[in-house]
């Protein structure tokens, strides 16, 4: 199917006004020029208008419909003091890009610079570059040789067109525009959270820088709870409201379909292809065209899948169940893990290919536990959500709240499922508190409830843990209080960057009392003890 062309212009106050009203069949106007190219069929023509030069405005659209009646034009007026304000054009074309409904998949936009202020011309390069205005640039030029002045023939005065790409970087009063809308770009991935880690903030820039600029598969690894989930949703609301996406956000955790499940549900399948397909189904692959798909716990996807997956990357296709015909779906692919995706290839259990298709994006997002200096701005916001969830504003007494974040920032506090555990504190509190406050009392409830919690967990899994680095009769011979003991200290390295990081948290405490802590050089020493060592606990 053709896509319509729209032209999105200014009405141009001298260059579209004739000197006298019978020559402007013989004068250049390039606003009534772009309808009368041979070789660009406008089908619609968005006339952007001063409202003081409506008169001026419906003489220009009657011409047009004489001289291209297959053009529809339609006129959108604004207002202006002073058109040579930056300020004040950047406002009030930005404000007719959020209102005018674009639709990419059936037509085709271009925005004409020549008429305006050079002032206006600049604003909607920088509206067209943001992708406010979805488009191209397009200019049109008078016939060589004539100008305003000089007559000519009907046929002869429409001049020229050229689509163009300009480089207006050199504009520098207009940098803390782009500022801002980085600053709103990093807001909607933060949920309008001021983090203060500043490893986590230099994260989410270079997050935002590449989800604004390509289309290729993201992959996000992270301990479950870390806000995979959240941030995939925040990237699809960035890349929609810059019009980068049209379809929807489909979710899929891969931990919960199965064999020929996953394969129709990601896939769908044809009626009949198997017992109980009593109706064909799309699946989500294709449910997310011209959208986002989000793969949460990719890892957990069998070979065959995997397979089929890849197929779908690469060729923006792929095969129902039961169908011998390709389906086409062209989505972007967000993928989850909370797996070593590198060591389940070296297992066998992930095709290397795919991983190296989903990796060329590839973002680890902490866990809450190496973000303690965040847990102050997000108690503030899971408070916010609660009360808007709940119809019920809820506040935290000053006590209280140094209570709960001495606990929380205390190294010793796990915070096994991270930001869930905070949610779930929270919401506890809140649906505690009386009068719609929450008290010291409260906190103190709450902090022995997390930690029983954490020891029923750590308990099971201390064996888990242990058996992934040691064989059983190397466990069999450790006394219980190191076994406890050894178990953390695993997982604390696991959840760090690096040895010194690890150290930093098992020792936080006694580093203190050391001139020069070497708190790597401690930790290599305390799993050579036990036969271990840093690479191997990875």
């Amino acid at each position: 199917m053709n896509k319509k062309c729209v032209v999105i212009g200014l009405l141009g106050v001298h260059l579209d006004q004739p000197r006298k009203s019978r020559d402007r069949w013989a004068t250049w106007r390039p606003t009534v020029a772009i309808c009368q190219q041979e070789d660009l069929i406008v089908d619609r023509f968005e006339l952007i208008v001063e409202r003081r030069y409506s008169k001026l405005a419906n003489q220009v659209i009657q011409d047009i419909e004489t001289v291209s009646p297959e053009t529809s034009v339609r006129a959108h007026p604004i207002t202006l003091k002073d058109p040579w304000d930056l300020e004040e054009v950047y406002a009030g074309l930005h404000q007719f890009s959020r209102e005018y409904t674009f639709d990419t998949d059936a037509e085709d936009y271009l925005i004409h610079i020549t008429t305006g202020t050079h002032v206006a011309q600049i604003c909607l390069f920088l509206l067209t570059e943001s992708r406010h205005l979805p488009g191209r640039l397009i200019q049109t030029s008078p016939p060589p040789g004539r100008g305003r002045s000089k007559q000519a023939e009907a046929a002869s005065v429409q001049g020229t067109f050229q689509i163009i790409d300009l480089d207006l970087s050199r504009y520098d009063e207009l940098a803390k525009r782009f500022r801002q809308e980085h600053d709103e770009a990093r807001s909607i991935l933060k949920r309008g959270i001021e983090t203060k880690d500043e490893s986590f903030n230099a994260l989410i820039d270079r997050i935002e820088k590449v989800t604004l600029a390509t289309k290729a598969p993201i992959l996000m690894s992270g301990p479950t709870g870390a806000g995979k989930t959240q941030l995939a949703k925040l990237i699809y609301e960035l890349k929609h409201s810059r019009r980068q996406v049209s379809g929807p956000f489909v979710e899929v955790n891969c931990a919960t379909i199965r064999g020929e499940q996953a394969m129709s549900a990601l896939f769908g399948h044809t009626k009949g292809a198997f017992t109980g397909a009593n109706s064909a189904r799309a699946g989500l692959l294709k449910s997310a065209d011209e959208g986002m798909l989000f793969l949460d716990e990719i890892g957990e996807l069998g070979l065959d899948e995997q397979a089929m997956l890849l197929r779908a990357i690469e060729e923006k296709e792929f095969t129902p169940v039961g169908s011998d015909q390709s389906t086409h779906s062209d989505f972007q692919l967000i993928a989850g893990t909370n797996r070593d995706l590198m060591a389940e290839v070296s297992a066998g259990k992930f095709r290397e290919d795919l991983l190296a298709r989903i990796n060329l994006w590839s973002f680890r997002l902490p866990g809450l536990s190496e973000r303690r200096a965040d847990i102050d701005p997000n108690l503030d916001y899971e408070l916010q959500q609660f009360t808007r969830n709940n119809g019920q504003k809820i506040t935290i007494s000053k006590e209280a709240r140094k209570a709960f974040l001495d606990f929380a920032m205390d190294p010793a506090t796990p915070w096994n499922a991270n930001f869930r555990d905070l949610n779930a504190a929270v919401t506890r509190m809140g649906t505690l508190a009386e009068g719609g406050r929450i008290t010291i009392d409260l906190v103190a409830e709450e902090i022995v409830r997390l930690r029983s919690s954490w020891q029923t967990t750590d308990a099971r899994g201390d064996d888990d843990v242990l058996t992934s680095c040691l064989d059983e009769s190397q466990i069999a011979q450790l006394d219980h209080f190191d076994r406890v003991q050894l178990a953390e200290v695993i997982r604390v390295c696991r959840q760090s960057r690096s040895l010194s990081q690890a150290g930093r948290t098992l020792f936080a405490v006694s580093r203190k009392a050391k001139a020069k802590p070497n708190d790597a050089d401690r930790l290599r020493k305390y799993l050579q003890r036990f036969g271990l060592s840093w690479d191997e606990l990875l």
